[in-house]
């Protein structure tokens, strides 16, 4: 049971949504029990389809996740519900041109067929709906992301730690073998997100993402502010980073600046948003990106702080 949590919601059951009617019928889902979705790349018939399945299975998720077991992770977010044809083009182009290692698209089959046919990169689809997931994955994506929920605080729509937990099971119960990322809401306070964080581990997620641009307002310009920006998904990083195993990807508020200090607070890699998706041009974009993924690098020739071990001052 998740007990102690205090959190900005009314209580619900983990089959209940707090998406409005409006939001639910833009995006197309229900968060309502449903029965697995057939997954016809994973699940043929015949013992020496299946053993082939297996290793292929296999072998995807080895090369999906080595970036971020090599803590050298770079996934670049166009946005959950960006469906914007030309704009998640030019966001996969400047991830593929840029340097990222992964891209994280919205949960749409015919934007993952337009993502692939872009860049050689992994492809992770975003969603609040685990049914929609195996449509997206039968479309060539390699990864699938419960989170960035940044779309919906705007709206103040917020989701409960018992319904991340719900989600997370009915995604592992659809695509047991697709490598899962889960976001652990900045909402929380800092002890409910290493305990969420834990409990999502117990439950077969290979990735907890962070969070926490939304909720920081940096007062300072320039690099003091862009360093404000990033504190709340940076501190959410060294917490969790200590309390699991699997790996943690900062994410929100980030930008070339802030990027290093999250792989020395134990991150394995950084997610990126708007620091490129809201760009005008593609060029910009690849700029940006390429200013990351450089002091990402640079970053990699340094020690980081390992787990379990404090900074000191």
């Amino acid at each position: 049971m998740y007990l102690s949590l205090s959190i900005p919601s009314r209580p619900c059951s983990p089959s209940q949504s707090l998406l409005t009617p409006k939001f639910k019928s833009f995006l197309g889902i229900s968060l309502s029990p449903s029965k697995p979705l057939p997954y016809s790349s994973v699940r043929r018939r015949g013992n020496g389809s299946s053993t082939t399945t297996r290793a292929i299975l296999s072998t995807s998720r080895e090369l999906v996740l080595k970036d971020f077991q090599e803590r050298r992770a770079l996934k670049i977010i166009s946005g959950l519900q960006n469906l914007d044809r030309d704009n998640v083009a030019s966001v996969v182009t400047a991830a593929d041109k840029g340097g990222a290692t992964h891209i994280d698209i919205a949960c749409d089959p015919e934007l993952v067929k337009l993502a692939i046919s872009l860049t050689s990169l992994p492809v992770c689809v975003s969603s609040v709906d685990p049914t929609a997931f195996a449509a997206a994955v039968e479309a060539g994506a390699l990864m699938v992301e419960i989170g960035n929920y940044d779309s919906f605080y705007e709206s103040g729509i917020i989701f409960s730690p018992e319904q991340i937990l719900s989600m997370t099971r009915d995604t592992k119960t659809i695509l047991p073998s697709i490598p899962l990322s889960v976001t652990v809401p900045h909402m929380l306070s800092l002890p409910d997100q290493v305990k969420l964080a834990e409990l999502l581990e117990q439950e077969g997620a290979d990735i907890i993402q962070t969070e926490g641009g939304k909720c920081s307002n940096p007062i300072g310009s320039g690099v003091l502010g862009l360093i404000e920006k990033a504190t709340p998904t940076l501190a959410a990083a060294y917490a969790i980073s200590r309390a699991v195993k699997i790996p943690v990807l900062c994410s929100s508020g980030l930008s070339s600046v802030t990027a290093p200090l999250a792989i020395t607070a134990g991150a394995a890699g950084v997610g990126v948003g708007s620091a490129v998706n809201k760009l005008n041009d593609v060029v910009a974009m690849i700029a940006e990106v390429r200013n990351i993924a450089d002091s990402l690098r640079m970053a990699g020739t340094s020690k980081a702080v390992p787990r379990g071990k404090s900074l000191s001052v």
